[in-house]
């Protein structure tokens, strides 16, 4: 009764007390909408509306509907109530719509009614609707172009449907407002037109020679007629009547040394003038017959490239270069040596002698012999033989043992046997015919020698001779043979012995070398060319396209069917010089082109281009010997079985000035010096004045230190000559191993050696650094370091110190000349007044010897920078000093010298220190002494 009662009173007052409101019935609404709304608005239209019925109207509350809810994944909207009585309601967007974002829109939506009371309670919802929205477009963007500005090529006297393209975008989302409905040329008096989707052409025949560039406007439009905010520019040039060629090269390419490899054409391009081809074959060619022999190669001397390409020991060089051991090719005509590269000119005069201890011996089944030669053809209508290397009679006879020669441009190798050898027919003559024999062009020979197997290398390519005639043994005798270069001797069956059958040509570099065969490695090293021509990414050429280099690299051949492909691949041809210090110089290109059309042999004659190669000049190099240029040394030290260390303190170090070429150096020029490392290839000790006594004296190397090495040496009592291209590291490695031995060093005065280091045969050589060895007997052995072997210049520009003192790690700062004299001259002064007071202690301790505790006078002696150094001579020796043991004295230091000598005193001041060095010696450093007293007593053995 109570609970029914609580009901009725609350009901509210408006309503009749006699009726009890029930909510029975779910609002109603459509089972779907489709609403429209336009971007940047918030209201929706809806077909249908948005209305929701109620069965419990007009019951109160019931009957009413409160509110529409909507369900989504974060749908930008919201339904809103606008009559709850009649079930009205509007949908609406919570915030800016935008159709280039999302152009629909799918989501739920429900009627709730009011419940059952004012708190909403037993309120009912109707049935899900599903809502399509679709968001209707605003003109609001403008056209837009794709590219900044557009570029075009045309050719003079002719009317194209189309030049090119333009086009523009438009941001909008709807077909309408989206898509470009016109092009507009906005230039006026042009010989241009444009169509509606954007292709440009022109209406009038142009002419190069008229105008040779234009430049039109374009604006655009989009189908709602809204402009382009910014015109377009477009750029057509005017090009004269086409011929087929390269396009794009620079007819000059500089190379800097050091930099690899450099592209020569990255622009160019073959204009065909539109013609349909079936391939196109491009030819590269390299010109470098006018660099030292064909191309720039090492210009070591020929033992140091045997020596760097790991050629068999043992060869003579036959044409070395002019000096005191070597005047045979004195008298010859040598070309101006380009870099080193000593080449000898043989004009039909001139020819050589071959001393009898230089020439090989013992010539066995094998053996090599290798030159460079340049020849030509012989003038005239009958040829004569030209020979290169000839062995024959001395006197009496004219048999010709083994000779190479040159006969109507083939090559023609005689080695008769002697009857000692052989005693049967045997192959005796070898001939080759071959292009290179009379080309004009430097080539490498090499006849290996495998009798009776004779094979000829030329530039690293295998040849057979073509034709073999065999012959029989010569006789034995006595007769001495001659060998000769340039010509052949005849020194019998004639008057007067004379040379014969001369050389027209030039050679380089000849070689014999006895028991031993080179390989095909060796000998394709030693003729390498160190520049050449090269490709860039080989792996990134296109598809189709062919090349082929011939083995020097100076000459490129592409084959291609597609034009664009062969284009890429020329643009990645590239020039390249491994040496560290090229020739400079200039280098030819030429390039030459065939181009094959469909169904025709040839349809366009393409034009060969020239263009050059600059090798800038490179950085030359500044080779600098430093270390200690004065060693005084005891006599036992050169007589003791490891000898006198020559150069332990040695350092080499190459410098170059940054930016600095040859042709534009001037001298005393100042510059940022920078140091390089780079390979030497021969470092000479000379001995100056007298040369070295074999009985006595010799240097000596431990042949130990140059294994791992690419050097070797060569000792004379001129000196010793080391050599191999190797680095600057191990060249001082070796040379400070160096030792000098002197088994009578009183016999000898004192001796001088001079040092010097070459790169590249003495293209480039260092200073001459002078080492003085001085023989000391009783006195002390001294060390000076030579401060002036570096020029000024280089001393000046030094930018890390911390690279310059790695250089010298074990050296502290060096006393300057007037700073060691100061020091000689107080050392002198010292020993005058050590001796005064040594006659006044002795006076004084006759006085005073029948007492212990006589007061010690004083001795004040104040040099704040004073460095003592005194050298005990041997104990016990003739003439030598002997102290005194002293009884130990309270507050009294000792310090005990090599030998068993001892020093005792009373040391009064601080900083004061004793040191034993190596000599014997020992040596009270800097600071000052008060007082020192000390007693001791010279004993002076007469036997």
């Amino acid at each position: 009764m109570t609970d029914i009662l609580s009901l009725f009173f609350s009901i509210p007052l408006s309503h009749t007390p006699f009726s009890i409101v029930v909510n029975k019935h779910k609002p109603w609404i459509e089972t779907s909408y489709h609403g429209v709304i336009t971007e940047n608005m918030d209201i929706v239209l809806l077909d249908p509306p948005l209305v929701a019925l109620d069965k419990d109207a007009p019951v109160p509350y019931a009957g009413e509907i409160c509110a529409f809810k909507i369900h989504g994944l974060e749908a930008p909207f919201e339904a809103v109530v606008l009559n709850g009585t009649s079930g009205e309601g509007q949908l609406r967007a919570r915030g800016p719509v935008d159709c280039e974002l999302q152009k629909e829109y799918t989501f739920i939506i429900q009627a709730h009614d009011c419940g059952a009371g004012p708190g909403g309670t037993g309120g009912k919802k109707s049935h899900k609707a599903v809502v399509h929205i679709q968001v209707n477009d605003v003109n609001e963007f403008s056209p837009v172009f794709r590219e900044a500005q557009y570029h075009a090529a045309v050719t003079e006297e002719k009317i194209y449907d189309n030049i090119l393209q333009v086009e523009a975008t438009d941001q909008d989302c709807s077909p309408q407002y989206s898509q470009i409905c016109n092009y507009q040329i906005t230039t006026s008096n042009t010989p241009f037109a444009i169509d509606r989707n954007g292709n440009i052409r022109n209406t009038e025949k142009l002419s190069f020679d008229k105008q040779q560039q234009y430049e039109v406007l374009v604006t655009a439009f989009d189908c709602g007629q809204k402009r382009s905010t910014e015109s377009v520019a477009v750029h057509i040039d005017v090009k004269p009547v086409c011929k087929p060629g390269w396009q794009g090269w620079n007819k000059r390419v500089d190379y800097e040394p050091g930099t690899g490899s450099k592209q020569l054409f990255p622009k160019m391009h073959l204009e065909t003038c539109g013609g349909p081809l079936s391939s196109v074959r491009t030819m590269v060619e390299l010109q470098t017959s006018h660099i030292g022999k064909g191309c720039d190669r090492e210009t070591y001397s020929e033992k140091s490239l045997q020596k760097l390409c790991g050629a068999s020991s043992g060869s003579t060089d036959l044409l070395p270069a002019p000096s005191v051991s070597t005047n045979w090719t004195a008298s010859l005509v040598t070309d101006s040596g380009r870099d080193s590269d000593l080449i000898f000119r043989f004009d039909g005069r001139h020819a050589a002698k071959i001393p009898d201890q230089m020439v090989p011996q013992n010539l066995t089944d094998q053996f090599t012999i290798a030159t460079w030669m340049k020849h030509g053809p012989t003038p005239g209508l009958r040829a004569e033989k030209e020979t290169l290397l000839c062995n024959s009679d001395k006197t009496e006879m004219n048999r010709h043992h083994y000779s190479l020669y040159v006969h109507n441009c083939r090559l023609v190798f005689l080695l008769r046997r002697d009857f000692t050898q052989v005693d049967t027919f045997r192959p005796a003559e070898f001939h080759w015919k071959l292009e290179q024999i009379c080309d004009k062009e430097w080539h490498y020979y090499v006849i290996n020698v495998e009798f009776p197997v004779v094979t000829l290398y030329v530039d690293g390519v295998t040849y057979d001779p073509y034709l073999v005639t065999d012959d029989w043994p010569i006789h034995p005798s006595q007769i001495d043979v001659q060998l000769t270069l340039g010509a052949c001797w005849q020194g019998g069956e004639v008057t007067m012995p004379r040379f014969t059958q001369y050389f027209r040509g030039s050679l380089s570099g000849l070689t014999i070398r006895p028991g031993k065969i080179e390989s095909q490695k060796v000998i394709s090293c030693l003729q390498a060319c160190k520049e050449g021509l090269d490709i860039n990414s080989l792996e990134s050429l296109g598809k189709g396209i062919k090349f082929h280099f011939n083995p020097a690299q100076s000459i490129l051949v592409m084959e291609g069917e597609d034009l664009e492909n062969m284009n890429a691949a020329l643009r990645k041809v590239s020039y390249i010089n491994s040496r560290q210090f090229p020739t400079p110089g200039i280098r030819h290109l030429h390039i030459s082109t065939s181009v094959q059309c469909f169904g025709e042999d040839t349809c366009i004659s393409i034009p060969d281009i020239d263009a050059v190669v600059m090798v800038l000049q490179p950085s030359e190099p500044r080779i600098t010997i430093a270390g200690v240029d004065r060693l005084t040394r005891p006599a036992a030290d050169l007589r003791g079985p490891a000898g006198l260390t020559l150069f332990q303190d040695l350092h080499i170090i190459s410098t170059v000035t940054k930016g600095d070429t040859a042709s534009h150096h001037t001298a005393g020029r100042l510059g940022v010096q920078e140091e390089i490392i780079h390979n030497l290839d021969y470092c000479d000790i000379l001995v100056l004045g007298e040369e070295l006594r074999p009985e006595q004296e010799s240097l000596q190397l431990q042949r130990s230190t140059l294994l791992g090495k690419h050097l070797d040496t060569t000792n004379s009592t001129s000196g010793m000559s080391i050599y191999g291209v190797d680095s600057m590291s191990n060249y001082e490695q070796v040379i400070r191993q160096v030792h000098y031995h002197n088994w009578h060093p009183t016999q000898t005065p004192d001796r001088k050696f001079r040092l010097t280091c070459s790169e590249l045969n003495g293209r480039y050589t260092s200073n001459e650094f002078t080492l003085e060895i001085s023989v000391l007997h009783k006195s002390e052995a001294g060390e000076h370091v030579n401060q002036m072997v570096a020029p000024p210049q280089y001393m000046q520009v030094v930018h890390h110190p911390a690279m310059v003192h790695s250089l010298y790690p074990t050296h502290g700062s060096v006393p300057s000349a007037a700073t060691v004299v100061i020091v000689i001259c107080i050392a002198a002064l010292v020993v005058v007044v050590v001796l005064g007071i040594y006659r006044i202690h002795l006076t004084h301790q006759q006085e005073c010897r029948s007492s212990d505790t006589t007061k010690e006078g004083e001795l004040d002696w104040n040099d704040s920078a004073l460095n003592i150094t005194v050298n005990p001579m041997e104990v016990r020796g003739r003439g030598g000093l002997k102290t005194k043991p002293w009884r130990r004295n309270k507050g009294r230091k000792e310090g005990e010298l090599g030998g068993g000598s001892r020093i005792r005193g009373k040391i009064l001041s601080t900083g004061v220190h004793v040191h034993l060095n190596m000599a014997s010696t020992w040596r009270i450093a800097k600071g000052t002494i008060n007082a020192f007293k000390y007693e001791t007593e010279i004993r002076h053995n007469a036997t």
